[in-house]
């Protein structure tokens, strides 16, 4: 039977409260994958001013900001908290009529809550024919406390739910644990590999000396680029490094947060020299730091997926992951790095000194990072999410 809907006959509009600067490319590539027919609604009050007009200079008028949203929110619900551990009940007037006004074949919607909603009432109710895919991020890890009333609501609503696009492997198990048995898309959580690629190819010998000058930067060169909260797994990071000693290593720490203080003190406290602060760096600045490097380790607590490891590998590093890293099965093998458990003291240790004692191997293993991460692009991305578009209009 002939398909009703073809390539480039598609009309898509994104729904979510907010977004940054690497989800521009998978926008982008969607809009031309569908013909231009891409419209993205978002909360203008949160979407940082100059990450709105990197994709207004895309998307034009196709991109609509909302305001006066109206939510109900805990007190401990925060950005640096450990998932589920607070929430919020958003509302943004005029966003289901906004929806509808545009008639479009699918709406994509982010995550069980947030913006949500708009997408599961106009779908609840059979609106147009309008169909709903649902990009997800979190895993069977970062929902271990996810509790009854959450779960029983996320199994009720997937019925309205006609595909979800999953970050990986692990996404895939929390959602078929969940019992959803429709449609499953892969890949849309991607970094914008080929920029920073790029970026990291301009970068000159003498910025990279410069660098390993002003910090003092000798022997095997680790970074960490992140925030500095207690669900990134510093502190743990730190005392495995402070009871390994090495003396023919540096970790460089890129970032800012309210675990800074702490660190200092820590590293006064001990007198660690080879532990260099570096602060917060502009997203254009990082490609410099990056390969000033020679291997990037993550001691993440808890993470969907981390951007930042797609990140290090485009620019050749290998990488040492933790295994509370939703990313680590796409992206982490043997050949291209490690994966550690940073609450066994001795387990980070031990991958510390196999980094170190890898440091002839660390480039190549770099090289099979960027084969690995060359196929993570928002090209495929975009793709995948334009693939299942199609496949849910004809069903």
């Amino acid at each position: 039977m002939e398909s009703i809907i073809k390539d480039n006959d598609i009309t898509i509009v994104w729904v979510t409260r907010s977004f940054l600067d690497y989800r521009i490319p998978v926008y982008a590539e969607l809009d031309k994958l569908c013909n231009h027919q891409f419209t993205l609604i978002y909360n203008g009050e949160v979407v940082p001013k100059n990450v709105q007009e990197k994709a207004k200079r895309i998307l034009g008028e196709r991109l609509i900001a909302m305001k006066g949203e109206l939510k109900i929110k805990s007190r401990n619900q925060s950005y640096a908290n450990f998932a589920n551990k607070g929430f919020r009940i958003p509302f943004q007037p005029k966003l289901i009529k906004t929806i509808r006004t545009l008639k479009p074949n699918v709406i994509i919607s982010d995550g069980f809550f947030q913006w949500t909603y708009a997408a599961l009432w106009i779908r609840m109710f059979n609106i147009s024919g309008i169909k709903h895919i649902m990009c997800y991020e979190k895993t069977p890890h970062t929902e271990r406390n996810a509790g009854f009333l959450r779960t029983v609501y996320r199994k009720f609503i997937s019925r309205w739910i006609d595909c979800i696009d999953c970050n990986g492997v692990l996404t895939e198990q929390y959602i078929r644990n969940l019992g959803y048995k429709k449609s499953l898309a892969f890949g849309h959580m991607v970094a914008d590999v080929n920029g920073i690629k790029e970026n990291s190819i301009q970068v000159s010998k003498d910025e990279i000396n410069d660098i390993k000058e002003k910090f003092q930067l000798s022997g095997v060169k680790f970074i960490y680029v992140g925030r500095l909260i207690p669900l990134k797994g510093i502190m743990e990071l730190l005392e495995a490094w402070k009871d390994t000693a090495p003396t023919n290593a540096t970790l460089m720490l890129v970032g800012e947060g309210q675990l800074q203080m702490d660190i200092e003190s820590f590293l006064s406290i001990h007198n660690i020299t080879s532990v260099k602060f570096i602060g917060r760096i502009e997203y254009d600045q990082l490609a410099k730091y990056y390969k000033s490097a020679d291997c990037f380790i993550i001691p993440t607590l808890e993470d969907n997926w981390s951007l930042v490891v797609p990140e290090a590998m485009a620019c050749g590093l290998p990488i040492a992951c933790s295994i509370y890293n939703g990313c680590h099965p796409e992206l982490v093998t043997k050949d291209n790095g490690w994966t550690f458990d940073p609450l066994n003291k001795e387990n980070t240790i031990n991958i510390i000194k196999q980094i170190i004692a890898s440091k002839d191997h660390l480039a190549k293993m770099g090289e099979k990072s960027q084969q690995i991460v060359s196929t993570h692009t928002p090209q495929n991305a975009a793709k995948g999410i334009y693939d299942a578009c199609i496949k849910i209009s004809n069903k």
